[in-house]
């Protein structure tokens, strides 16, 4: 099973929401492919960044972890491969759907 899909099955199994992935391949980004996935609390967003950590590096990948504290956004950065985790706020105010978007 492809990366991606592990980290999506792995974030569906601790009932993350609105999972979406973003192919950023042609858009020249820093990454390929983000990951947005939604939390209700501040405990589950952890739980899914912990979630999403284990998945990636179960597939050799080594991750970043930015924005530990924040109650809206945490970042799990493995190289080719970003993993937002939101609070409903903070996906709301980053709107990264809309940033990537194409044309």
């Amino acid at each position: 099973m492809p990366v991606i899909e592990n980290v999506i099955e792995a974030l569906e199994a601790k009932n993350g929401e609105n999972i979406l992935t973003l192919d950023l391949k042609d858009k020249g980004g820093l990454a390929d492919t983000f990951v947005l996935v939604t939390g209700n609390s501040e405990t589950h967003m952890k739980t899914l960044t912990d979630t999403a950590e284990e998945a990636l590096e179960r597939e050799g990948r080594k991750c970043k972890i930015e924005g530990e504290h924040s109650l809206n956004w945490r970042l799990i950065d493995a190289g080719d491969i970003v993993v937002h985790v939101f609070s409903h706020k903070g996906r709301e105010f980053y709107r990264l759907e809309r940033l990537w978007e194409s044309d």
